[in-house]
């Protein structure tokens, strides 16, 4: 039985990508504090930290850039189809195990937005593990 994936699934999956790319720097200074505690490093290291920062926030606008505007690519079979949603469903899953595993142990701060917003975001993070693995799959048994 083929399952054929939704190309709205996928495109929501993008949109929700480029917005955990905009609202990174707020989750990062009004939730993390981070930047404060960024300034605590050795100058060169907050440099990594924050090109690091970076990098993530463009793989995440990246990658929804490619599902908005590539559906149909991202399901046809082809070995870049099966390369690109394997890289894009291994960063996802790596994401979900980290929180899994690390971020418990951290409390966030108890107002309402940002208790709501941390289960949306582990929400969009499950559901995007979920599309792009389910899209590897898909591209590895249609080879």
């Amino acid at each position: 039985m083929k399952i054929e994936i939704p190309n709205w699934l996928i495109i929501f999956g993008g949109y929700g990508q480029i917005f955990t790319a905009i609202i990174y720097p707020y989750i990062r200074h009004k939730v993390f504090d981070w930047y404060n505690d960024v300034k605590q490093l050795k100058p060169l290291n907050q440099e990594i930290a924050k090109t690091y920062g970076r990098y993530i926030q463009g793989l995440n606008f990246s990658f929804g850039l490619i599902a908005i505007l590539l559906p149909n690519d991202l399901k046809n079979g082809t070995h870049l189809a099966l390369a690109i949603t394997g890289l894009i469903g291994a960063y996802w899953v790596g994401k979900v195990v980290t929180q899994i595993a690390y971020y418990p142990m951290y409390q966030i701060p108890q107002k309402l937005i940002f208790k709501s917003g941390s289960y949306f975001m582990n929400f969009l993070f499950i559901l995007f593990s979920v599309v792009f693995t389910w899209l590897f799959v898909y591209n590895l048994l249609n080879q």
